[in-house]
């Protein structure tokens, strides 16, 4: 199979760089050979023929050429169906990591011109001026959490391969290499795509959230773990480009990683009080390990000799305690290594946590005692080698405060309801009343008032897992429980309630974070979180954190209740009473952003998202979810992962303060306007009595829950409802069928209710000029409607006998895109952003290709057809980087 560029020689689209076309061709060709090699001649003619067809229609579209697929599609068997498909969905596979390699050339060739990136630490820095941009960092906190949600389609072993192909693309663009070195990478190429072709691309079961586990670590074995100092180093260059290296940084550990997965049990009976301990035990292992690896190889390079750095008095103290600990291994270290203390505390260092990882005696308390011991080792080679002091020896330091040995904060989530009903059996004295759960949580010992039903007893084992996982890796490992669907000040009071009853004596440090997720909820937040604070035992912990108050904002169900332009419109107002409330109250608030991946789930540039937030409301601290590919995107390739963050602190640093005027308030008839129109547009469709069999009808919403990609359930309940429906596989079945809904439907009729209006549409363009958070929502519209297809769509709508609904989404549809592009000056979606556009339109014919296939085998029944439609799913979303 190849490129269309490399099979006709014709110039592709516009705005392609020589260099990605160039492995474009070459990645592509490989995978044509390999498909030749393993599948036939015959299947490959019957490829090229399907992807020259789709070319031809996408380029001059004819009734007629779409019956020719579509004859073509239903020739083929169920096999050749799936081969073909999963040659397409490779094809989108390599693309991807084409452009990828690509972006890293890009910011390479940046990097040399001698100027700052945009939107990098160094932009920022020499934005706000050294002395600003120092006080924001020694303050700063940046906290992404990993989420197990259902979106990354790809299997893991799938992943892994194309990781190793990016390492061999990056090898073969090495100018140093000699003729027989190109060889050797070309052959590995060749056996890797090969590999890819033989690798089936759906799972055969559905993971178990160990599994989930599992795959999210190698996240932090293959990027993460190492890309964390490198961060600070470049943050600390940036401040201070003579001193880096050679003084104590300024620079603190501003992030900090948390993780849901084996932890978020909302919905998902598979993870239990079992499962969370056994995950946080995997974590502890591989961050272990990573820092025991980290060690040896930097204790490798501490040849100075003891007459030049002599140990300092500390240290020798420090290495008499720690040969008594490690008894005959200490002596051996004493004697092989008698005149190089600072190597042999070093390794020492590197011994005991191996202890702590086995659970001998010798190990680590925690890791606070052994950043005590890296501490002491820094201070003596500051004396006399400072460059050994704060070189690779800081970069372990910096590991040891981001992960700890835990790896990343485990964070519980459980549904509101589910806590209720737990409190309705065991304190049924107290339940619903946040005042009086308030005094159970404060109780010196309580005890259940019944046994409990097998749900509650899960519930309280759930606490006792925190309180485990607290007494084994301390109290920053698993703290915070997420209360999905919080509707008042009980919900947050119900948490430390069942801590205290599930651990009467000694109950578990708590943190309740309330998340608001439904509209009515996201508009009384700060109602809800005054009540809350008013609880004795709440303000009291809040005060033990030093007034560090938490809440999590959810983009997926209000954006699901209301559409995309109201629910963010509903979302850009919370935060900004939030950060007012907090501010009067004198309270350090983090707002957590629950943002999906999928434009339609508040996904997009994140670090654009951060700069169009209400002034105040960032002041320094960002916290948000990364969800499904969107996570294996950012940080897959630890360049791209050092971009990601950089662009975070770069937005972090420069967001507005509480101090500038909302752009918003020039504009706020126009915004009422518009969302009062957008719902009412937005609730016609989906309140329509027709509409959720409409929904099932014309997307592969019932394939997508039983597609393999996750350990947790499409929906909470097997109720029939919408509201039932989890977001993530709403906005993925929508992407899908190509329509895109969830992320535009409802913004076009928002826009002309201003537009109709005198002067409204210069308005509107004034409004994207003052605006950022308008601009950003209107560049993630653009995105959507280009990922969006009006001619497929059509396909995939057909399928209903509902007239009335079927128009009323192509309408708009149609209006979207005319004012969207109204707005914006543009003759098309994405004309602002050539390159993107030009990767849109690379990979349109083949996601045709795909979606022909899809809606041929959702026509068929069996197995079989369940099969090709799965493995299409596979291929649309790698064809149109994103699922849910």
């Amino acid at each position: 199979m190849a490129s269309r560029e490399g099979s006709s020689g014709g110039d592709g689209p516009r705005g392609i760089a020589d260099e990605l076309r160039r492995d474009v061709r070459l990645l592509t060709t490989m995978l044509g050979d390999a498909v030749r090699e393993h599948g036939g001649a015959d299947l490959f003619d019957r490829i090229e023929t399907l992807r020259r067809a789709c070319i031809e229609h996408r380029a001059r579209p004819t009734e007629a050429r779409r019956r020719r697929i579509e004859e073509l599609v239903a020739s083929f068997d169920a096999r050749t169906a799936e081969r073909v498909t999963r040659a397409f969905t490779a094809y989108f596979q390599l693309v991807n990591l084409a452009e990828e390699h690509h972006r890293l050339r890009a910011l390479r060739a940046a990097g040399r011109q001698g100027r700052p990136a945009p939107d990098s630490i160094e932009a920022a820095v020499a934005a706000l001026g050294p002395e600003t941009a120092s006080s924001t960092v020694a303050r700063m906190r940046i906290h992404p959490v990993l989420t197990a949600h259902p979106t990354e389609a790809k299997r893991r072993a799938v992943v892994e391969n194309l990781w190793r192909i990016a390492s061999l693309l990056d090898r073969l663009g090495d100018e140093r290499r000699s003729p027989a070195e190109g060889a050797r990478v070309r052959r590995r190429l060749a056996e890797e795509i090969s590999g890819l072709w033989l690798t089936a691309p759906v799972r055969r079961r559905r993971p178990s959230p160990l599994d989930e586990v599992r795959a999210t670590l190698a996240l932090f074995d293959h990027t993460i773990f190492r890309i964390a100092p490198q961060l600070y180093r470049e943050t600390e260059r940036c401040l201070d480009p003579r001193g880096t290296g050679a003084v104590p940084s300024p620079v603190p550990a501003f992030v900090r990683w948390g993780t849901w997965v084996g932890a978020d049990r909302d919905g998902n009976p598979a993870v239990t009080a079992a499962v969370t301990r056994t995950a946080m035990s995997i974590q502890s292992d591989h961050v272990l390990r990573g820092l025991e690896n980290a060690a040896r190889r930097i204790a490798r390079s501490l040849t100075v000799s003891e007459d030049d750095v002599p140990a300092s008095r500390a240290l020798a103290a420090r290495l008499r305690r720690n040969v008594r600990i490690l008894g005959r291994r200490g002596d051996a270290l004493s004697r092989t290594l008698p005149d190089a203390p600072h190597r042999r505390a070093l390794v020492s260092v590197a011994e005991r946590l191996a202890a702590t990882r086995a659970g001998r005696d010798a190990g680590y308390a925690g890791p606070a005692a052994f950043l005590d011991d890296l501490r002491v080792l820094q201070g003596s080679l500051a004396d006399g080698g400072q460059r050994l002091a704060f070189g690779e020896l800081q970069h372990l330091i910096w590991q040891g405060e981001t992960f700890g040995f835990h790896l990343a904060e485990m964070e519980i989530r459980q549904h509101a309801d589910v806590h209720a009903r737990a409190l309705d059996e065991l304190a049924p004295s107290a339940a619903g009343d946040a005042r009086r759960l308030d005094r159970v949580a404060r109780s010196s010992v309580v005890r259940p008032v019944r046994a409990p039903s097998p749900e509650s007893a899960e519930v309280l084992e759930t606490f006792r897992a925190i309180r485990d996982i607290q007494d084994r890796y301390g109290v920053p490992a698993c703290h915070r429980v997420i209360v999905s669907f919080t509707r008042s000040a009980a919900d947050v009071a119900g948490v430390h309630a069942l801590a205290r009853i599930a651990v009467p004596d000694d109950p578990p440090v708590v943190d309740a974070v309330p998340l608001f997720e439904s509209t009515e909820e996201i508009g009384i937040a700060t109602t809800i979180l005054e009540q809350t604070i008013a609880l004795p035992g709440v303000r009291r912990r809040v005060a033990q954190r030093g007034g560090r108050v938490e809440v999590m904002l959810g983009y997926s169900d209000s954006s699901k209740e209301v559409g995309m332009l109201a629910a963010n419109l509903l979302l850009y107002r919370a935060q900004a009473r939030l950060a007012a409330w907090a501010h009067r109250r004198g309270l350090e608030l983090t707002i957590f952003h629950g943002r999906g991946g999928a434009l339609g789930r508040g996904g997009g540039p994140t670090n654009l998202a951060i700069r169009g937030q209400p002034p105040g409301s960032v002041d320094g601290r960002f916290k948000v979810t990364e969800q499904g590919e969107a996570a294996f995107q950012r940080y897959g390739n630890p360049a791209i992962a050092i971009r990601h963050l950089e662009q975070l602190a770069n937005a972090v640093l420069v967001a507005p303060d509480r101090g500038v005027p909302d752009p918003a308030r020039p504009f706020r008839d126009e915004i009422r306007v518009m969302e009062r129109a957008s719902t009412r547009s937005y609730h016609r469709l989906v309140r329509h009595p027709g509409f959720p069999a409409f929904f099932r009808t014309v997307t592969p919403f019932r394939e997508i829950g039983e597609l393999p990609i996750a350990s947790r359930p499409v929906a909470r309940t097997a109720a029939a409802g919408l509201d039932d429906i989890r977001a993530i596989p709403w906005v993925f079945a929508w992407a899908q069928s190509r329509v895109n809904l969830a992320g535009w439907y409802g913004l076009g009729s928002g826009l002309d209710a201003v537009a109709s209006r005198r002067g409204g549409l210069t308005t509107l363009r004034r409004m994207r000029a003052a605006w950022p958070f308008f601009a950003s929502l209107l560049d993630n519209a653009e995105l959507s409607l280009a990922k969006a297809d009006r001619g497929i769509a059509e396909r995939y709508l057909a399928r209903t006998s509902d007239e009335d609904l079927r128009a009323a989404v192509v309408d708009e549809l149609d209006r979207t895109r005319r004012l969207v592009l109204a707005i914006t000056g543009h003759d098309a979606p994405l004309d602002g952003r050539p390159a993107l556009r030009a990767a849109v339109d690379l990979r349109d014919p083949y996601v045709d290709a795909l979606s022909f296939l899809q809606l041929d085998a959702m026509e068929r029944r069996g197995p079989a057809a369940a099969r090709i439609v799965h493995a299409t799913i596979n291929g649309v979303a790698a064809g149109l980087q994103n699922t849910g």
